[in-house]
């Protein structure tokens, strides 16, 4: 059957790909109105979305004349180039004559559908670049240009219209969404792009969200992508003078609660279900100077677990994995927690590997990458390939969940069943904070529904690669340098030592880093792991 499926995908495929490059729909998507644009967008309302350059270049430092026949680029390079964010890098006393040139040149190669140069998410920003650099790609223009450009515009946004339907990540439908809503508000055109777009954004949120605005994927990098397209959208509708649809206003209420529950109190990345450590200084100016202003105070929201006070902040992933179709960046760290000390890591997941292609990406998946229990080197959740990803092939349930926060005792108490199918098996665990005593308690219980045979299990404790870890010469306590602090792990009844891992903290990139690990095997129908972290 799967030989079957993928026979007809392919022929279905192609025959796509002849429609696409047809004549028919060449006309089809060139149906336009031609109305003048109207609404010009200011470019720094994309500061939160593209990195600028402090360095502004002039248009006529790059090498133009042969710009769209260079054929040895990577795929990398020729999005880089044909999404034409590269315009918000060019110095505003830049020739418009020569930047109109570029597109003029642009046009006349790749009117017409091409699979590489209009792919959907390519398009979409495209037409965001070239409405957004108006005072470069439009002004002081002439009309045989302005009526090239005017085409050109909703000729693409008719194709993303005919598209988006077809295209298969959420992030690019709501890149394609945003864009189709910006050329309804440039040209007026409520009846066919302002109304589309608002009513696609609206699915989008349906589909994307769950009933407290985090995201279905439980990413909180997805989340704040989100946050940042909604507000822009936002205040694309403000700036022209329109009405902001309430839908809106809801969706950023909630994301922006998201946000804050996230970065609320900590300038440290969770890393969580495809998170990286990322610096959102920029983006925090960027609410600001647009008067967003977040606040949550919430214990728990999207599944995560987080209890803090000025010194620590202990996080925990408590939330049962998503359905497949989210599942794309989701990773198997089931009860995995972090610490942070003073503004500084000191325990820390291994991160994510986005990669599709290195193997390292399946590797940042699996529950060893995580704080968590191992069971016979198996991870919590089984992944299967498709389409490039690694997709939850058998999800789990944290099926019970209790939390404490006091001013002197927090305790954070959950089980999921991520283990039950193969080995019949709860992992079920307990940590509990003593904060006059900076001491974190924690007990891990393996409890057996059917007692079949003994297995051996590992517990993990992943640090940053700068924390340095030494053990004891009477092998019970390793001993933990936190910069200008020292804490020590302790775990009396079982084997404990260090093991060198890979940290995947910073965005497509890996480093050695340690861990301290517990080890054993369960020979009970309760097994109960107790360990203790404690400030010295």
């Amino acid at each position: 059957m799967i030989y079957i499926n993928r026979f007809f995908f392919g022929i279905f495929n192609q025959l796509r790909k002849l429609y696409l490059n047809s004549n028919f729909y060449d006309k089809k998507i060139s149906k336009i109105d031609y109305e003048d644009f109207n609404y010009k967008p200011s470019p720094h309302l994309l500061s939160s979305l593209i990195k600028y350059q402090k360095k502004k270049f002039n248009i006529e430092e790059f090498s133009l004349n042969e710009i769209w026949e260079k054929n040895n680029l990577s795929y990398k390079e020729f999005k880089n180039l044909h999404n034409f964010y590269w315009f918000f890098s060019l110095d505003l006393k830049s020739s418009k004559l020569t930047t109109q040139s570029i597109i003029s040149s642009w046009i006349r190669k790749y009117e017409k559908y091409d699979d590489k140069s209009w792919e959907f998410d390519l398009t979409a920003k495209r037409i965001i670049a070239w409405l957004s650099c108006y005072n470069l790609t439009y002004e002081n223009s002439q009309e045989i240009y302005r009526k090239n450009f005017n085409k050109i515009i909703q000729k693409q946004t008719n194709h993303l219209i005919y598209e988006i339907n077809n295209s298969r990540e959420i992030n690019d439908k709501l890149i394609g969404c945003a864009s189709i809503i910006l050329v309804g508000l440039c040209y007026r055109n409520e009846k066919n792009y302002l109304s589309f777009g608002t009513s696609l954004l609206k699915k989008i949120s349906k589909k994307a969200l769950d009933n407290l605005g985090f995201p279905k994927s439980r990413s909180i990098k997805q989340l704040i992508f989100y946050l940042k397209y909604f507000i822009l959208i936002r205040e694309w509708f403000k700036e022209s003078g329109t009405i902001v649809p309430e839908q809106i206003d809801e969706t950023i209420y909630y994301l922006g609660q998201g946000y804050a529950f996230s970065q609320q109190g900590t300038s440290k990345s969770f890393l969580y279900n495809g998170n990286n450590n990322y610096d959102h200084t920029d983006f925090e100016n960027y609410l600001k100077r647009l008067g967003y202003i977040f606040k949550n105070d919430q214990c728990e929201l999207g599944g995560y677990i987080k209890l803090q006070n000025k010194k620590i902040c202990l996080t925990m992933d408590a939330g049962s994995s998503p359905n497949v179709k989210y599942s794309k960046d989701y990773q198997s760290g089931a009860l995995s927690f972090e610490i942070i000390s003073n503004g500084k890591k000191l325990i820390s997941n291994c991160g994510y590997y986005k990669i599709t292609k290195n193997q390292l990406n399946q590797l940042s998946k699996s529950s060893a990458a995580h704080n968590t229990l191992i069971i016979d080197d198996n991870s919590s959740c089984k992944f299967f390939h498709s389409k490039k990803n690694w997709l939850i092939k058998k999800g789990l349930k944290v099926t019970r969940k209790d939390l404490t926060f006091e001013k002197n005792y927090w305790k954070i108490d959950a089980s999921h069943d991520g283990y039950f199918q193969k080995y019949k098996s709860i992992h079920e665990r307990k940590i509990e904070f003593l904060p006059e005593q900076m001491k974190f308690i924690g007990l891990d219980k393996i409890i057996k529904k059917k007692f079949n045979h003994n297995y051996k299990f590992d517990i993990r404790f992943h640090v940053e690669p700068t924390v340095k870890l030494m053990k004891t010469q009477d092998n019970k306590t390793i001993l933990i340098e936190l910069r200008d602090e020292g804490w020590k792990f302790t775990c009396d009844n079982y084997y404990i030592n260090i093991d060198n891992g890979l940290y995947f903290g910073n965005k497509n990139s890996f480093t050695e880093n340690q861990n301290f690990f517990i080890t054993g095997i369960s020979n009970y129908q309760i097994e109960e792991i107790k360990w203790e972290i404690s400030k010295i």
